[in-house]
């Protein structure tokens, strides 16, 4: 097999072995290599001590990211390695970090704590590969499995159960029974674990082509992480619309929608609400009335907890309170208030959750649901071609001009500017300038 290395990492591969010591290409690089995915981040594994490590590339740029435990950054010609000592870790007291670490000469030591098999493989042109665990035949077979005893792998770090599902869920992978086995033994685990790792993984997660199979096959693992969910399970709809639970619903509305992480989790929260909304009619028909106000509560809560970015929660937020509107009984002037208050990209994703969450329901309804969504989207188009105000920065006047034309700049200007976006978006007034001073001058005298 012909493995093709950037310059950079050759460099520092011959540079070390030069110094008289032996260096490997090691982790994720190799597995993507074999699996002839693109690399990104290439790591390097060394007998090289750190500091011997910072001598070799003392005609280089480096950071001393954690000599500690080993790790060396080396920057060549624009591109970062981080060049590690082999090494040994022992005892993991906080369920993520080793509480020592030893340095070792042999890098079937060093693969042997590592966390998964597809991930303890090494390579360098000298030496070929050096796969002690089996990885590279896991990685044909498209298995995810523990190096050595899996509770004591998760017992080390228990960020590697959640970095086993999204790896099964990214690589199409399944998990090795045994692994699978202890994750679902361990999975408390993850209480040790800082909400921002956790976010991190679920989110790559999410987006991974077999995330709906996880989701259905290790439940408890994300109601644990994200009990808000756990309602959802179970939770019958009894209606012409729907063929699952609330759970059995979410998990099909995730998979029809495009793997952007915003997207992804608006899914994932879109019905949370549903069990605490949920009423049955005379007749045994469910309804759900204002779920989408309640899941957003919910979205905002769960995302608070895991830090999200603020600009992040919103944006999940909007799509989740909105997803349920009626993309073909909305006039063009509510389509420019949603647009003023959402941004057009957002309402554009609309139709995306939208579609996903009408291919998750009665197939029965598909073609209907979808031919709505295709009214919506011309009447969207027309707005955008006629070139509409949206906010005040598109009024055909501002507050200078305001000015210049004898109204006081004051904050009453700023509520003028705001009534007269108002009415330019109901279609009461046309954008123009001459007619918009006009009426700024009328709304001043009162």
């Amino acid at each position: 097999m012909v493995i093709k290395i950037p310059t950079q990492v050759n460099r520092a591969l011959e540079i070390l072995c030069s110094g008289g010591h032996s260096a490997f290409i090691v982790g994720g690089a190799v597995r993507n290599i074999l699996m002839g995915i693109p690399v990104h981040d290439w790591d390097i594994a060394s007998s090289a001590l750190p500091n011997k490590t910072l001598e070799l590339f003392k005609d280089y740029r480096t950071v001393e990211t954690g000599l500690k435990h080993g790790t060396v950054t080396v920057i060549i010609d624009g591109m970062s390695l981080e060049i590690t000592t082999f090494r040994i870790e022992n005892g993991y007291s906080d369920n993520r970090h080793p509480d020592s670490v030893d340095f070792t000469r042999r890098i079937d030591e060093d693969l042997s704590r590592r966390d998964f098999t597809v991930n303890a493989i090494a390579y360098s042109p000298q030496a070929g590969f050096v796969d002690p665990f089996g990885g590279r035949e896991d990685i044909n077979r498209g298995v995810i499995r523990c190096v050595g005893e899996a509770d004591r792998r998760f017992g080390e770090d228990a960020l590697r159960i959640l970095r086993a599902l999204r790896f099964a869920a990214v690589l199409c992978f399944e998990i090795d029974p045994e692994t699978a086995k202890s994750i679902k033994k361990n999975y408390r685990l993850l209480a040790n674990i800082s909400v921002e790792r956790i976010f991190t993984e679920l989110s790559k997660l999410l987006c991974g082509k077999n995330a709906g199979k996880i989701l259905r096959e290790y439940k408890e693992v994300i109601f644990y992480i994200l009990p808000e969910l756990a309602p959802t399970d179970g939770c019958t709809q009894s209606h012409e619309r729907h063929v699952f639970d609330v759970w059995g619903h979410t998990v099909a509305a995730v998979e029809h929608i495009p793997p952007e992480p915003a997207l992804r989790f608006a899914m994932l929260f879109h019905d949370a609400g549903k069990p605490k909304c949920k009423t049955t009619d005379e007749n045994g028909v469910d309804h759900f009335y204002s779920h989408g106000k309640e899941s957003k509560k919910i979205a905002f809560d769960a995302m608070t907890r895991l830090k999200t970015s603020n600009k992040f929660r919103e944006h999940v937020c909007n799509l989740v309170e909105h997803h349920d509107f009626l993309p073909d009984k909305i006039s063009k002037k509510t389509y420019k208030k949603y647009i003023a208050r959402l941004g057009i990209d957002t309402v554009k994703e609309l139709f995306l959750v939208r579609e996903a969450d009408v291919s998750a329901q009665n197939p029965k309804f598909l073609k209907e649901s979808l031919a709505e969504n295709e009214i919506g989207k011309k009447t969207l188009e027309e707005i955008e071609n006629e070139n509409a105000c949206f906010k005040i920065s598109d009024l055909a006047v501002n507050g200078k001009e305001l000015a210049e034309a004898g109204i006081i700049p004051s904050p009453a200007m700023g509520e003028i500017l705001t009534v007269l976006l108002d009415e330019v978006m109901e279609d009461k007034l046309e954008n123009n300038k001459e007619l918009l001073i006009k009426r700024a001058k009328q709304l001043a005298k009162l």
